[in-house]
């Protein structure tokens, strides 16, 4: 059976704050390890009214403190917005603290706007092979430390820390192929280039140490709900969010709004329909045939889902029946 996964970006509800939205994850991360979910991923994100999961190696640790057998990782960190070293070393004390539980996903869009992007690394400079050396650099911290070598990775040398590539274009699948790692697709909220790209990485992987065959997971978003009525209007949060960021005016979590797709322009109406193209949105059966279809179709290793939904006790019950529907076994 497919493994299933949830991505987490700790979204923060209007009326709420990042207090509430970061025990909401926990609550969620606890809940996703009973209903057998294998990892719970935080992605970075900055300078975002609605995100809570800026501080993204923070949160991983509350997250797997609070847990106990459930891998937690990041999906992703923005490589580029730090030295390879500082992210070594973060993840070397995570893995020491977590020993076999922690992912390290890394991809190379800054997680912000240009403004922020400055404001995090100071400087813009680079060129199209820094994310690469980068890699190649966290890579070799990880590794156990060679006589004479000057600068190492404390915690980190030597840890176990799977690294995965994670992209939204061609580029991350070629980079994961080459570098033998397993490959993340941001269908979920990118799905344009999702076939394209499975077939690169899967066409011109290369075996490495820490993986022989190619290994994918790809994003799902995730409404589910006892009716289609009810599990429409909990998408319509995630709509509502989607429509303010394109609009430049990134906004808390709104919540949710009947009938919001018919107010909407069908400018509007195809940008949701071509963003959230892999979605599956509706009752038990829907969600299960949805998730199963798009498996189908991708040949995916693993499926990691999300679902910005306003409500935490809705959004529980929404990752639950995905749960039921794909991973536990039926009384």
């Amino acid at each position: 059976m497919t493994a299933v996964s949830i991505l987490d970006l700790s979204p923060i509800p209007e009326g709420g704050d990042a207090t509430l939205a970061l025990g909401n994850s926990v609550d969620l991360a606890q809940h996703a390890e009973r209903w057998g979910y294998r990892r719970y991923w935080i992605a970075e994100h900055h300078n975002m009214p609605g995100i809570a999961s800026a501080a993204t190696a923070v949160v991983i640790g509350h997250i797997a403190n609070a847990t106990s057998t459930i891998r937690v990782g990041a999906g992703g960190i923005m490589l580029p917005n730090h030295a390879p070293l500082v992210v070594a070393e973060q993840f070397g004390t995570l893995a020491a603290l977590f020993p076999g539980r922690i992912d390290l996903g890394l991809g190379r869009a800054p997680g912000t706007d240009q403004r922020t992007s400055h404001a995090l690394r100071r400087n813009l400079d680079g060129d199209v092979d820094a994310f690469p050396r980068d890699v190649a650099e966290l890579q070799h911290y990880f590794r156990a430390a060679e006589p004479g070598q000057r600068v190492r990775a404390v915690p980190g040398a030597g840890l176990d820390v799977p690294i995965w590539i994670l992209g939204s274009s061609l580029f991350g699948a070629q980079l994961a192929a080459a570098l033998g790692l397993p490959f993340g697709f941001a269908s979920h909220f990118a799905p344009a280039s999702l076939m394209p790209a499975l077939e690169i990485y899967r066409t011109r992987f290369q075996p490495s140490a820490q993986l022989a065959e190619p290994y994918v997971m790809v994003g799902f978003n995730v409404f589910a709900a006892a009716t289609q009525d009810e599990a429409r209007l909990l998408q319509s949060s995630a709509q509502q969010a989607i429509l303010s960021l394109r609009r430049g005016r990134p906004c808390p979590l709104p919540p949710p709004v009947a009938g919001f797709e018919e107010t909407l322009l069908p400018a509007e109406r195809k940008m949701l329909d071509q963003v959230q193209a892999c979605s599956a949105v509706g009752t038990p059966v829907v969600v299960r045939e949805g998730v199963e279809a798009f498996v189908s179709r991708t040949g995916a290793d693993e499926v990691i889902i999300t679902g910005h939904i306003f409500d935490h006790a809705a959004r529980l019950r929404s990752f639950q029946i995905a749960a039921e529907q794909l991973i536990l076994e039926p009384a």
